[in-house]
């Protein structure tokens, strides 16, 4: 198995970036549209012949470094019962969210036996490409959890979830305590599983003050992290000025969006490994003009820990080319 995202998660040299993009399989692909055309989007990540399918389709287009599992980040909320469904041009809908302080507590199903599909799906993986490429599982962050299920869906400014957190501060708390901890859970069985890597992913969460960060958001992250027995990854959107926050996560590496400076970024993190950054807008230029931006985040981060990837997901219309011209800017470094 190719080891270069593992030990760029180390912070160690490497000859050249290790690759993937968040979203990498997914709506920018015809092979993938052509699969769920057959499958609801629930049907595609519940099944996981059909899960690996989907899986395996940039693998066999670019050979990234490391393969991200076809799944979601709201299959979590299945553990604490809520349903879920997605509706076309409105995105995720809640079909039971929260919304009273009396609803935050709730029965909770074993992760194994709620979400054994996540499980079977790595395994499948494992099985086919685990000696080539690491897998890298994924969760949502506690907060960007709670917006969904308080909104009932997408929200723009998550208002509905600050909202609560000011009206009924304890019970915000109890609520974000109960994610983070099947959110581990979670974590821990994709690992047992086969999961190589795991990325946290609580997108969200940079609109909180410093502070409310401070005390609702970087405590539960400690906890998802600590003592994970792979190589972890944190993600949080918006958080320019406040890098040292996510560092304290404990997580391995720091995953940076496209408004942070790279070289700014290492200036600040030290030895912290990094992941990102390009602008996925950049991936509806030519191909040249993503290989220069690209070369130009490769420049900035250095030849230690780091793991190139876009500072968001894929566009749902970015073309496949600008995507291959991307991942072969890295593979063709020489150091």
């Amino acid at each position: 198995m190719t080891d270069l995202l593992l030990r760029a998660a180390r912070g160690e040299r490497t000859e050249r970036p290790p690759v993937w993009l968040m979203r990498q399989a997914g709506r920018h692909l015809p092979e993938y549209r052509a699969v769920r055309a057959d499958y609801t989007f629930r049907e595609a990540i519940s099944t996981p012949e059909v899960a690996a399918e989907i899986t395996l389709q940039p693998w066999e287009r670019y050979r990234p470094d490391g393969l991200v599992i076809f799944s979601d980040i709201l299959v979590a909320l299945e553990v604490l019962g809520f349903d879920y469904h997605i509706e076309s041009g409105v995105g995720p809908v809640i079909d039971n969210p929260v919304t009273s302080p009396g609803e935050v507590e709730r029965d909770r199903t074993p992760v194994p036996e709620t979400l054994g599909y996540v499980g079977s799906l790595l395994e499948l993986l494992d099985e086919r490409v685990g000696d080539e490429v690491p897998l890298l599982g994924f969760a949502g962050g506690p907060f960007t959890l709670a917006s969904y299920a308080i909104a009932g869906g997408s929200s723009r400014t998550h208002l509905p979830a600050r909202r609560f957190r000011v009206e009924h501060p304890g019970a915000f708390s109890d609520f974000l305590e109960q994610l983070a901890d099947v959110i581990r859970d979670h974590l821990a069985f994709q690992i047992r599983s086969g999961a190589d890597v795991v990325q946290l992913f609580d997108t969200y969460a940079g609109v909180f003050t410093p502070a409310d960060y401070e005390r609702f958001v970087l405590p539960l992250h400690r906890d998802i992290l600590a003592d994970l027995d792979v190589p972890t990854i944190v993600f949080v959107r918006g958080m320019n000025g406040r890098l040292e926050q996510l560092r304290q996560s404990g997580a391995d590496v720091v995953s940076l969006d496209w408004r942070v400076d790279m070289a700014t970024a290492r200036d600040e993190l030290g030895d912290t490994p990094v992941q990102g950054n390009l602008d996925p807008s950049y991936l509806f230029g030519e191909p040249e003009y993503v290989r220069e931006q690209t070369r130009a985040i490769i420049e900035a981060a250095g030849d230690r820990g780091h793991i190139l990837n876009l500072g968001h997901g894929v566009h749902k219309d970015t073309p496949v080319a600008s995507v291959a011209a991307f991942v072969e800017v890295a593979k063709a470094i020489e150091r």
